[in-house]
């Protein structure tokens, strides 16, 4: 089964098979399955094609993949036109929801320092 050009697994149940649509989590994908009255735990080859078109034409209502990550990426865009705190920590590449920096998100950062013990050698035993 196809949706917008993505191939739905079929070894998997379809309430977690269309969660490799991006945009679509297991949450909406149960309730994709209920406004279609469709059983969760089908697999995705089981399906007839009225059911597969019942589920093409709800998720093709919803703001996906390629739709969503341009929505997403024009939110941030204009947080940093508008020089909002969030855009700034956007356009720093620092973490955006008040998460801690001296310990955390060395990597982003750029300065990846090594863990640091005591500062000296273990004494050897004789």
């Amino acid at each position: 089964m196809r949706i917008l050009g993505i191939t739905i697994p079929n070894n998997k149940h379809l309430d977690v098979g269309l969660t490799c649509l991006y945009g679509i989590g297991i949450s909406r994908a149960r309730k994709i399955l209920d406004d279609a009255h469709i059983r969760r735990d089908i697999k995705a080859d089981a399906l007839t094609v009225d059911e597969e078109n019942a589920i093409r034409k709800i998720v093709e209502t919803m703001t996906i993949e390629g739709g969503l990550k341009r929505e997403i990426a024009s939110n941030i865009k204009r947080l940093k036109d508008i020089k909002a705190y969030r855009g700034i920590r956007h356009m720093k590449r620092l973490p955006v929801r008040g998460q801690r920096t001296k310990t955390n998100s060395r990597t982003v950062r750029g300065n990846v320092r090594k863990t640091m013990g005591s500062g000296r050698r273990k004494a050897e035993k004789t």
